[in-house]
């Protein structure tokens, strides 16, 4: 019997766009770099609830969470994602970005957001950002671990997720 071809395990990264805001042009660039960088993308498409991105997240063990907004709403939105991932247990980084104030960084950090990304960010310093920060799920300090191949897609892609309301 022969040894399965070992593989890095790439990073699954959630692209989550909640809220009320229906612009999406940003989270889209922000996920086709992010599949470019090699990772594996689930987008959730717009008008996404927290709880709704939270569930998302669960379904498809995601190792991160990136949340997109211009809307305004990111002081609401972003802590109740964090504080959803938090009551179900659940150590999933979050960061994210959009049309967010300077002065409202600090208070995002505060509330568990781990970087945030705001107009003139290159595509480049998120991917780096985020393969230098982000590990799978039980790995905080180490580098992406191997594992056996799956019958998951080994190609980079990013895959719409479809919600019913």
């Amino acid at each position: 019997m022969r040894e399965r071809e070992q593989v890095p395990r790439k990073l699954r990264l959630l692209v989550g766009k909640v809220g009320l805001d229906g612009h999406d042009r940003g989270a889209k660039i922000i996920a086709r770099a992010l599949r470019d960088a090699g990772h594996e993308v689930i987008y959730t498409g717009l008008h996404q609830t927290p709880e709704m991105v939270v569930a998302t997240a669960v379904q498809e063990d995601v190792d991160a969470v990136s949340l997109s907004i211009l809307s305004g709403a990111h002081r609401t939105l972003f802590p109740r994602v964090i504080e959803l991932l938090r009551q179900a247990r659940l150590p999933i980084p979050v960061f994210g970005g959009g049309i967010i104030p300077d002065e409202d960084i600090a208070f995002l950090k505060k509330s568990g957001v781990k970087e945030v990304f705001t107009p003139g960010t290159t595509t480049s310093q998120v991917t780096q950002w985020v393969s230098s920060h982000i590990r799978p799920r039980g790995e905080a300090s180490a580098p992406p671990r191997t594992r056996k191949a799956s019958r998951r897609k080994q190609t980079p892609s990013i895959r719409r997720r479809r919600t019913t309301r």
